[in-house]
C-alpha cells in the first residue's frame, strides 16, 4: 500500500446462497477490514430475480444486492485482490458463469478511471443496464456521472426495475453488530 492519494470506488455485492443477507454482511464487516480503505456510504439491500445468460436461464434462487461507497489507499488491482480473497474466505466457488454465489464482490467505479486488462474491466461491464446495479448506485451517489455512460439518473429512467425490489437497509453497516 505505497499509495497516499484517497480514492473513492463503487463495490457491488450480491448473493444467493447459503443465507444471503448474512454472506452480505459478513462481505461488509470484510470490507472494512481491508487496510487503508472504509466504508463510507451503503445502499441497503434489494431483491433482484437472477442474470439470465443468453443460452437460457439457470435455475436459481433470487439474489440480495447492494453497493457500497469507500474510500481506499488501494489501487484497483490491489483492491481486486482484497475482494477475491474475501469472496474465497466466504466460500465463494468460480464453476459456473452467471450461477450461483455465496457472495460477489465487484469494483463497478474506480474513481473515474477506464481499465481493461486480462484482470479487469473499469467502468464495469454492463452497468449501465443492470437494475440490481443501477438502482442501489443511485442510493448511494445519485448525482453521479459514470464515464463512458453517462449521468446515473438518466440511465435509470433508461432501466426498467425487472422485479428489483428495495428491502431497506436492516443487515447493513448500520445494523452491523446487532
Amino acid at each position: 500500500m505505497g499509495r497516499t492519494e484517497t480514492s473513492v470506488v463503487f463495490i457491488g455485492l450480491g448473493s444467493n446462497l447459503d443465507d444471503p443477507r448474512r454472506q452480505i454482511r459478513m462481505a461488509m464487516q470484510a470490507l472494512e477490514c481491508i487496510p487503508g480503505s472504509r466504508i463510507v456510504a451503503d445502499s441497503g439491500l434489494y431483491l433482484s430475480k437472477p442474470l439470465v445468460p443468453a443460452s437460457g436461464a439457470i435455475a436459481q434462487a433470487d439474489y440480495l444486492n447492494a453497493v457500497v461507497k469507500i474510500e481506499t489507499q488501494l489501487g484497483p488491482h490491489e483492491l481486486l485482490d482484497h475482494l477475491q480473497q474475501i469472496e474465497q474466505a466466504q466460500g465463494r466457488e468460480r464453476k459456473q458463469r452467471w450461477g450461483p454465489r455465496t457472495i460477489d464482490l465487484d469494483i463497478l467505479l474506480f474513481d473515474d478511471r477506464y481499465i481493461k486488462d486480462e484482470r479487469l474491466t473499469l467502468p464495469h461491464p454492463g452497468i449501465s443496464q443492470r437494475s440490481f446495479v443501477l438502482y442501489p448506485l443511485h442510493n448511494v451517489a445519485a448525482t453521479l456521472d459514470i464515464p463512458g455512460h453517462g449521468m446515473l439518473e438518466e440511465l435509470i429512467t433508461n432501466c426498467p426495475r425487472d422485479g428489483l425490489r428495495y428491502l431497506g437497509k436492516k443487515g447493513m453497516k448500520n445494523e452491523l453488530g446487532k
